[in-house]
């Protein structure tokens, strides 16, 4: 047990003269601060303090269980002010409520110091105090708003798979509409076009409905793979003995590029297979995605029966077009070349300084 607490007239003038010079440090202290004799009463506050929880000068020499209304005098402050004093260890700052009827709670942070002076008749407790209430409240704004964004996050992602997968739905619908408007013309030139529209169609639901393997950034290699997957199957509805093959680098781009990347394969795929292999004949597409120092590379390669001649009546084509363009969009350039046999298209990108055309290429 600690030793009595003396009056100011039975301690030694030494030690009068240290109690003042601690009195008068802690009362000009510009943090909240009390000072405790060994009996858990109080020495002197800090005007920090008193002006924090509006304690005045009376509130000298009260016990612990006497200060305020009570409310600081909880099982927690006790228990780190009896501990400080038995064996002297910092327990570090420890962080607790102060509760107050009809008041919202204060949060704080108590640090003990044990204060053993060799002129002090009994050794003192400094308490300092943080009031960290309102950076605690700003913390849990913050934790709150974060949990809502993440979940606004979630909530965005699903709906962009579910408007995807709508969109893959009613593209589905609408090239189905096409064929059977095709299997019901009745003039050949017409029934072509349709089943080329059918096939577009086909290959944009392709496209759109593979965008659910990721939101954001997607790897290429399973995309493409997907993708053409799907266009495997169409093909096999028409009764085509063609192979479709998938080599791609790791990879991984925006959902933007993605888009373009997959209509590009898909009008490569189309057009490979419209006039690579008339007449229903059989072969080979190689679908390839290669990325190196200087940039990527997308190409197309099949063994059919190859380019025809130029002709100076030729016209550029619809899927020609679509592929200038969306080759533009990635800041690319169309080379064609012989694959000997069959004919390969590639999709080379011109943003990284890509290596100029070989000899044998041909630029769109």
């Amino acid at each position: 047990m600690s030793s009595p607490t003396l009056r100011d007239d039975q301690i030694p003038s030494e030690s009068m003269d240290t109690l003042g010079l601690a009195r008068a440090l802690i009362v000009a202290s510009h943090a909240p601060l009390l000072l405790f004799d060994g009996d858990l009463r109080l020495i002197t506050a800090s005007r920090a303090f008193r002006a924090a929880f509006g304690w005045g000068e009376e509130a000298h020499g009260r016990s612990l269980a006497s200060l305020g209304d009570g409310d600081w005098d909880t099982p927690q402050m006790r228990n780190l002010l009896e501990s400080a004093l038995l064996d002297g260890a910092d327990p570090g700052p420890y962080e607790t409520d102060l509760l107050k009827v009809d008041k919202e709670p204060r949060r704080l942070v108590l640090k003990v110091q044990l204060v053993d002076h060799d002129q002090a008749p009994e050794r003192w407790i400094l308490l300092s105090i943080e009031d960290v209430t309102q950076a605690r409240r700003a913390d849990q704004q913050i934790m709150t708003l974060l949990l809502e964004k993440d979940e606004l996050l979630r909530e965005r992602e699903m709906l962009l798979v579910e408007m995807q997968h709508r969109i893959a739905n009613s593209l589905q619908i609408i090239a189905s509409i096409l064929q059977l408007k095709a299997r019901a013309a009745s003039a050949p030139e017409g029934r072509t076009h349709l089943l080329d529209a059918h096939n577009r169609v086909m290959a944009v639901a392709a496209v759109q409905r593979h965008l659910e393997l990721g939101v954001g950034e997607v790897e290429v290699g399973p995309y493409l793979t997907k993708l053409c997957e799907s266009l495997e199957s169409s093909m096999a509805g028409e009764g085509r003995a063609t192979t479709l093959t998938v080599r791609a680098d790791p990879a991984i781009v925006s959902s933007k590029e993605v888009v373009s990347l997959g209509l590009l394969a898909a009008e490569l795929v189309i057009n490979a297979l419209k006039h690579a292999f008339p007449e229903g004949r059989g072969g080979e597409v190689l679908v390839a995605y290669e990325v190196g120092e200087a940039g990527w590379v997308l190409s197309v390669t099949d063994n059919g029966v190859g380019r025809a001649p130029p002709s100076p009546d030729q016209r550029v084509g619809l899927g020609t077009g679509v592929i200038n363009a969306l080759a533009k969009q990635l800041h690319a350039r169309v080379e064609l070349s012989d694959a000997g046999p069959g004919c390969r298209t590639a999709i080379v990108e011109t943003r990284s300084a890509a290596a100029a055309p070989s000899a044998g290429d041909q630029v769109l």
